[in-house]
């Protein structure tokens, strides 16, 4: 798919088959989150991938983002959200491409049971989660602005 379709075709998908990820797709899912810019090029990020049925639950995540073959929990060790935003919407994107689906679960500030469950050191923050996988359903697109709302010329 080139860009603009990755972007245009993204859903937050909310269930899942049951068919395992290559480990070769992760990666470049992974890779794609690597590559993210960060301010000083501090990459201050790191991704837990979570595959056990046990660990998923312990997240204390929805039943249905359970369900996905992987769940994968964002951090960073910088103060700011931005940066680690940034390399979680490479990742999200990346997946898209791939053919599988994501949804945001934003944990900003309720990160306790999946720090205990993954052994996050305190001054790691948890950003978001995302179940990953092939999707079992297909959304329609949401009802977006059009850029004359949003977008401002010259002033506000």
């Amino acid at each position: 798919m080139d860009f603009m379709e990755v972007v245009s075709k993204r859903r937050s998908i909310r269930k899942y088959r049951p068919d395992p990820v290559p480990e070769e797709v992760l990666n470049q899912v992974l890779e794609a989150a690597r590559l993210a810019p960060s301010g000083g090029n501090a990459q201050p990020w790191h991704f837990v991938v979570v595959k056990d049925p046990e660990k998923k639950r312990a997240l204390g995540i929805s039943d249905w983002a359970q369900q996905a073959p992987v769940v994968i929990v964002g951090c960073t060790e910088a103060p700011s959200q931005t940066d680690i935003a940034i390399a979680f919407e490479h990742l999200i994107l990346a997946a898209a491409n791939f053919g599988l689906g994501t949804c945001w679960i934003g944990r900003w500030g309720a990160d306790g049971e999946i720090k205990r469950a993954l052994n996050i050191p305190a001054d790691v923050r948890v950003l978001a989660v995302t179940p990953l996988g092939y999707p079992a359903e297909s959304p329609p697109a949401r009802p977006r602005k059009p850029l004359s709302q949003i977008v401002h010329r010259e002033r506000f």
